[in-house]
């Protein structure tokens, strides 16, 4: 699966929501973990057992929500809902941490009259806090009468999961397999300590198509790869990092594998909605202004260009560059040197959107007027050629504004 440009073989459905696969129902309320009173509370519901996978973060201090989801799909692959919190990510929080997590388990898994390794939990917000219980109890006994197949169902399940987050964050595609259409629709959320080393801090596919839980693992960690492994927006990531996808099966195709004449098809729809949450993650950064994309081509191996690309867009000199406007093109060319990737110092081109500002290695003059004008934009493309060999690469983050600082320098107060 290459980093070039995502075949269509999919229709963006507009107004489509995680709960318009086929089987799926969401709902999302306001418990009290959070001083506002946006939602807090959230859950995806399957009416069967769907097939499920999921990839988690790399940091060596997990939230206890990752080891209640880990078990429950290690049971046998499948779940029928998955519970979500935000406003505490019931992390670092010891014994007491892992027992609550099991708790929201058990508890919703009782409220929906399904088992309770059939339940997934996930958790985003303050690290080092216990979770206020008494308010998880009572949003869990209301949410099940907050359930909805509509599109409002998974519009308060997206309000559910944010967190300094200023927008939500879903997408709906439909794919033909088997000549049936089959819909896949994601949801999440993200916008600061957003590094990713697995996905984003947390992330949900829904899909009804037929397709076993350890095909679905593999399409999920390629695609993790090519999207949520590429964004970065402060070069942290989460405790509580977690993609996580569910099948319900009921689209009614022939089931999804190696062989399936359509994997491809469903693989791009995968990944395109996988894509356009990344870039929206990024997008909505904290304090950002921009959107920063950039593009490697040329480098020994897709992942000398991804490491490249990763960089450079997480740098935090460029990322101020961006901010100001300045088309400094100096920090660019200094980041692609310090990313450990093999590079040719005499060949290597870059343009700023149209704007060639390098090549072959030598500064090109270039109208500083346009170039301020260009990067004034809402969205800046940074190219890169190494002209060494085929390998490619695209990468997303944003810019580094003061207003980063002032919304972490008091994020828990």
């Amino acid at each position: 699966m290459g980093q070039g440009n995502i075949a269509a073989a999919y229709t963006v459905v507009p107004e489509g929501s995680i709960t318009t696969p086929k089987g799926f129902t969401a709902g999302g309320l306001h418990c009290g973990l959070k001083k506002t009173t946006r939602n807090d509370l959230g859950a995806i519901v399957c009416e069967v057992p769907a097939a499920a996978a999921a990839v988690y973060t790399l940091n060596a201090f997990q939230a206890a929500p990752i080891a209640v989801t880990r078990e429950s799909i290690g049971s046998g692959g499948v779940l029928r809902a998955v519970i979500v919190n935000s406003g505490n990510a019931n992390a670092c929080t010891g014994k007491q941490g892992d027992a609550d997590a099991y708790e929201m388990r058990s508890h919703f898994a009782e409220a929906i009259g399904v088992p309770s390794d059939q339940v997934a939990v996930a958790s985003t917000g303050v690290i080092g806090e216990p979770l206020k219980m008494d308010r998880v109890r009572q949003g869990i006994a209301e949410l099940p009468a907050r359930l909805a197949a509509s599109s409002r169902g998974g519009d308060d399940f997206c309000q559910a999961i944010l967190t300094t987050d200023l927008v939500k964050k879903e997408v709906c595609v439909s794919v033909m397999v088997d000549g049936k259409p089959v819909h896949i629709a994601g949801a999440s959320k993200g916008s600061g300590m957003i590094h990713p080393n697995m996905a984003t801090m947390l992330g949900f596919v829904t899909t009804d198509a037929m397709i076993g839980s350890a095909a679905l693992h593999t399409l999920l960690r390629q695609v993790t790869d090519l999207t949520f492994n590429m964004i970065t927006v402060d070069g942290d990531t989460s405790t509580n990092d977690m993609l996580l996808a569910m099948a319900s099966g009921l689209a009614g195709n022939r089931e999804l594998d190696e062989s399936h004449p359509d994997l491809a098809a469903f693989s791009s729809a995968l990944r395109y909605v996988c894509e356009v949450l990344a870039k929206a993650i990024a997008r909505d950064g904290e304090g950002a202004t921009k959107l920063v994309e950039v593009q490697v081509s040329g480098a020994v191996s897709d992942a000398a260009a991804q490491a490249i690309a990763k960089t450079v867009v997480g740098s935090s000199l460029v990322k101020s560059a961006i901010f100001g406007a300045d088309a400094n093109w100096g920090r660019i060319i200094a980041a692609v040197g310090r990313a450990g990737q093999p590079v040719n110092p005499d060949t290597v081109d870059i343009r700023l959107g149209d704007i060639v500002t390098l090549a072959e290695s030598r500064p090109v003059a270039f109208d500083e007027e346009a170039a301020l004008e260009y990067l004034k934009g809402d969205t800046v493309v940074i190219y890169v050629d190494l002209h060494m060999a085929e390998g490619s690469a695209i990468a997303w983050g944003c810019d580094l504004t003061y207003d980063y600082v002032r919304i972490n320098a008091a994020y828990r107060t």
